[in-house]
């Protein structure tokens, strides 16, 4: 049997579970929809950047837009839960942080934005008043991934989902992806369909447009990922790939496919070596990697690896110092001209907040 069907095979034999899943969820949503449960608001601009999928659609990218956008003009902070940190409770980033206390993708904001505070707790509802105590200045807040958490009441909510696995097509888990109700979507005020094709036509979009059938009320973004020039991982040195250049990258992220298929495109030799989402690298992983290194040919070779795995890898600076480590950064682009529009609504959000108060 050919590996697509054994896995789709596999993935069937995971439907009932998925359906259990699903009933869970379900019953979790309805007695939020009915105030059993209840969610919670506060007297700031609160915007939440999530997905009703696992992993991959580009959160954390799409977090550091915002950040940029917004952070030289407003007094703004970022909220996540800190996801596979070796900790627990509320933690406010700060010069002694590592990855392992705080999380990776929070440790990489604190490490872009050190003027922005980062925070990290399990649970939003009671992190934020304690985030509001150690910098009383905050004029909103940015939630990272909490778009399914709804114990607390976000008023612009930003749902990202994969132009090539959009959540209209996917399954609950664990036969698919979707951790949340797809049809949840309608809470989100702003869609951002990601990972698109540079090139995207019209009529493509208007296909997704269909498939996803965005309520009048909200508006749907397309956007690609534009990769930046890699930079050492240690000393922030500047280099390009080329066809001249052997790769090995090193990625232990959800979905490195558009990384992948960059460097296909750009250098001349790719090797690739795949950790699970989040991975703690260790002794011996970096053994591993210097081994795959040494096996390479070629008079030009260097190691890629993604911003997010590169906090995850500084721990070991003196291991690595032979090595050519590169990061390679990644941003949104949005599509058709429309990034003034989207700009212009999460503006707005946190203007018109702030005059209604």
């Amino acid at each position: 049997m050919l590996p697509g069907r054994s896995l789709k095979s596999f993935r069937l034999l995971l439907l009932p579970i998925s359906w259990l899943y699903w009933l869970v969820i379900a019953i979790r949503n309805w007695l939020f929809d009915k105030k059993i449960l209840r969610s919670s608001s506060f007297g700031l601009p609160i915007i939440c950047v999530g997905n009703i999928a696992v992993g991959g659609t580009g959160k954390s990218p799409m977090v550091e837009y915002l950040l940029e956008l917004l952070g030289n003009r407003y007094r703004v902070a970022t909220l996540s839960r800190g996801y596979k940190r070796r900790t627990r409770g509320y933690a406010l980033a700060g010069p002694n942080s590592t990855a392992l206390e705080i999380g990776d993708e929070p440790m990489q904001f604190y490490l872009k934005y050190p003027h922005i505070p980062v925070a990290v707790g399990e649970e939003r509802v009671a992190a934020v008043p304690q985030l509001l105590h150690d910098h009383p200045e905050t004029q909103a807040i940015i939630l990272d991934d909490a778009f399914q958490h709804r114990s607390i009441r976000a008023g612009l909510n930003i749902l990202l989902t994969d132009y090539n696995n959009l959540f209209t097509g996917d399954r609950y888990l664990p036969a698919g992806t979707l951790r949340d109700l797809k049809s949840n979507y309608k809470k989100a005020e702003v869609l951002v369909v990601t990972k698109c094709p540079e090139d995207l036509q019209k009529d493509a979009a208007n296909t997704t447009r269909a498939l996803i059938k965005p309520e009048p009320a909200q508006q749907l973004y397309f956007t690609t990922f534009v990769h930046g020039t890699p930079f050492h991982l240690l000393n922030g040195e500047k280099t390009d790939v080329t066809r001249e250049t052997t790769t090995l990258l090193v990625t232990g992220i959800a979905n490195p496919q558009s990384l992948e298929t960059m460097l296909a495109k750009t250098a001349g030799t790719v090797q690739v070596m795949r950790y699970n989402d989040h991975h703690i690298y260790t002794i011996d992983d970096l053994k591993s990697i210097r081994k795959k290194w040494n096996a390479m040919k070629g008079e030009r070779k260097m190691i890629i690896t993604t911003e997010k795995d590169a906090v995850r890898l500084v721990k070991f600076r003196a291991d690595l110092a032979d090595l050519p480590f590169y990061i390679m950064p990644v941003k949104h682009q949005f599509l058709f001209n429309e990034g003034q529009a989207f700009n212009t609504t999460v503006e707005t959000f946190i203007n018109e907040f702030k005059l209604s108060k």
